[in-house]
């Protein structure tokens, strides 16, 4: 019987690295906001764009309507990516160093050419709403960090194919 593409350990490992990554990803895009002089979660409000409109990064405040959907959108949004780059990593259970961070940034330059150049305005990060593109730039780094430090902490080490 053939192996899946996606196997459940691909999956646990994918929820793992994308909250990290979501997390660190978040961080960033606080610190961009401020530095933009704005409210820290503009540009998570700004995620929720799909549904709340073109004005969503505007929202200066914490609330459910924009942070909340904003949140569990980017947070969706890290895991699947996680599964590209757990896939790419599936053969080492803890990945060397240099071989984490090569895929991880691997993983997030394709996340962010996907994002905002084969993706339709809609379902863009939002990002573009309030940010630079270099504070862009700088959230995808930190997506990548979260991604390679969570493969470096695992604490399963035995090889797994899938």
């Amino acid at each position: 019987m053939s192996q899946p593409i996606i196997g459940s350990r691909i999956v646990s490992r994918a929820i793992r690295s994308g909250t990290v990554a979501c997390v660190t990803s978040v961080v960033a895009l606080a610190i961009a906001a401020r530095r933009q002089g704005l409210h820290p979660v503009q540009p998570l409000n700004a995620t929720s764009h799909w549904l709340n409109g073109q004005d969503a990064g505007d929202v200066a405040r914490v609330d459910l309507r924009h942070t909340g959907t904003g949140l569990l959108t980017h947070h969706a949004a890290t895991i699947f990516w996680a599964l590209l780059f757990e896939w790419l990593n599936r053969g080492a259970a803890r990945p060397g160093r240099g071989e984490a961070v090569r895929l991880a940034v691997a993983t997030s330059v394709i996340a962010a050419g996907t994002d905002y150049l084969a993706t339709p305005w809609r379902f863009t990060p939002g990002w573009e709403l309030v940010l630079p593109k270099r504070s862009m730039a700088a959230v995808y780094g930190a997506m990548a960090a979260g991604l390679a430090v969570a493969a470096r902490t695992r604490a399963d080490t035995r090889l797994d194919p899938g």
